[in-house]
C-alpha cells in the first residue's frame, strides 16, 4: 500500500472527512483491520484564508508548498489537497516536490466524462466559482461547465463559510442549493459537481434529480485506487 500525503486544514472539517473515507474505504477494500497509511499537514484556515482574500496567492503558495515537502519527506508516495478553492496553487505545489500531486479537477471531470456528460453544473466558494482556475482545468476534458448567476454566489458562500465549516447542517440551506442544482439543470448541465468538501455534508444525491459529482469522494476513490494499486 502506497502512503498518501494529505495536505489539509482548509478547513479542518473538510480534512476530516478525507481522513475517515480514506480509512472506511481501505476497511471495505482489505477487510480485517486494515487502514489507511497517511501522513498529513494541516494549515492554519484563518491565515490562509486572509491570505486568499487579500490575493497573496505566492504567500499561500509558499504555505502550501511547505506542508507539501513535509508530508513528502514523511514517506508521502503521492499527495491530495484536501481542497478546491486552494487549488489555485496546485501547480506551485506540484512543481516543488518530486512525488505526484493528484488534482481534483481532473479526478472530477474524468469522473463525468465517464458517465457520457459534456456539460456539467459546478457549485462551490465564490472564489472557485468566479475564478477559472478549477473550471477551465475541468473544460480541459471536453466539458462545459455552468456556474450559478453570480448574484447568487455570496449566498453559497455564506452557507459554506458561515454554517458548514462549523459543523451547522441546516434544511434552510439544503433548499437553498438545490435551488441552483434546478436552475443549473434549465442551463444544460447533465449533472453536478459539488465543489466543495462541506458541500456534501449539506446536499445528497436523494435531494436532487440531477447526477451529483461529489468532489471528495471522487478524490478519495481516486487515491484509494492509486494507494492499492
Amino acid at each position: 500500500m502506497q502512503t498518501i500525503g494529505l495536505i489539509g486544514g482548509m478547513s479542518w472539517e473538510s480534512s476530516a472527512v478525507y481522513y475517515q473515507m480514506l480509512n472506511t474505504g481501505v476497511q471495505q477494500r482489505r477487510g480485517g483491520l486494515s487502514s489507511a497509511r497517511t501522513v498529513l499537514a494541516s494549515v492554519d484556515f484563518a491565515e490562509v484564508t486572509a491570505l486568499q482574500e487579500q490575493e497573496r496567492w505566492d504567500d499561500v503558495a509558499s504555505i502550501l508548498v511547505a506542508a507539501a515537502r513535509s508530508v513528502e519527506a514523511a514517506g508521502a508516495d503521492f499527495l491530495v489537497l484536501c481542497t478546491t478553492t486552494f487549488h489555485m496553487v496546485a501547480d506551485q505545489v506540484a512543481a516543488a516536490v518530486s512525488v505526484p500531486v493528484l488534482h481534483l479537477a481532473d479526478v472530477v471531470a474524468e469522473a463525468c466524462v465517464a458517465r457520457g456528460l459534456d456539460a456539467v453544473g459546478f457549485v462551490g466558494t465564490t472564489f472557485a466559482m468566479s475564478r477559472d482556475f478549477f473550471v477551465e482545468r475541468m473544460a480541459s476534458h471536453g466539458l462545459t461547465v455552468h456556474v450559478p448567476d453570480p448574484a447568487q454566489h455570496a449566498e453559497v458562500n455564506r452557507i459554506i463559510y458561515e454554517e458548514l465549516v462549523h459543523g451547522r447542517v441546516l434544511d434552510s440551506s439544503r433548499r437553498t442549493v438545490v435551488a441552483l442544482v434546478d436552475q443549473l439543470w434549465d442551463a444544460g448541465a447533465g449533472g453536478l459537481v459539488l465543489g466543495c468538501t462541506e458541500l456534501e455534508l449539506l446536499v445528497k444525491q436523494a435531494d436532487a434529480e440531477l447526477p451529483l459529482f461529489p468532489c471528495t469522494t471522487l478524490h478519495v476513490n481516486a487515491a484509494l485506487d492509486r494507494a492499492l494499486a
